[in-house]
């Protein structure tokens, strides 16, 4: 009698484990600009959340250099540079250096003066987001609050709108 109460309750403990919810998302928990740590193309230059100008509108992506639709979306953010000059695009890689400075060449990034490309070195961001998929997109108001993410591409057309309807 006693082994069977014995095995009831470790059941009864299995299933309830079982059953427990995961937590929520960081960024979902915290739906401010995350604490970012990247390192710029120098290498040496590390970039924070405190380096980002104050009271504009933040679009961060993660991006991976060998992405079709990152590439895709670099190349949109060229052709509409204009569009984004009121608001800062902050992009980020895992990858190495090389990698990211060579993406930032082929795809010209460097015209945009309110673009930062950086190493997610410490990986931080990935976790914060819970990243399933590339590019992944953040969107914040000049107070730094959250309008929205989006996993996969979207036109920079859609992500301007995003921003003329949450000032």
């Amino acid at each position: 009698m006693k082994f069977l109460f014995i095995l009831f309750l470790s059941v009864a403990g299995f299933m309830a484990a079982a059953q427990t919810v995961p937590a929520e998302p960081a960024y979902k928990r915290m739906p401010t600009v995350p604490a970012l740590q990247l390192l710029l193309g120098d290498s040496a230059t590390k970039y924070t959340k405190a380096d980002l100008p104050k009271g504009k509108p933040v679009f961060i992506m993660l991006f991976s250099p060998d992405c079709s639709h990152c590439q895709i979306t670099a190349e949109e953010l060229i052709t509409h540079k204009e569009s984004l000059k009121n608001i800062h695009v902050v992009m980020a890689t895992m990858h190495t250096i090389t990698q990211m400075n060579e993406f930032v060449q082929k795809y010209g990034l460097a015209q945009l003066p309110n673009l930062t490309v950086g190493k997610d070195y410490l990986y931080i961001l990935s976790g914060f987001y819970d990243i399933k998929h590339l590019p992944y997109m953040a969107f914040y108001n000049k107070k730094g609050n959250l309008i929205s993410t989006i996993e996969g591409g979207l036109p920079i057309p859609k992500v301007l709108e995003l921003f003329k309807d949450n000032k």
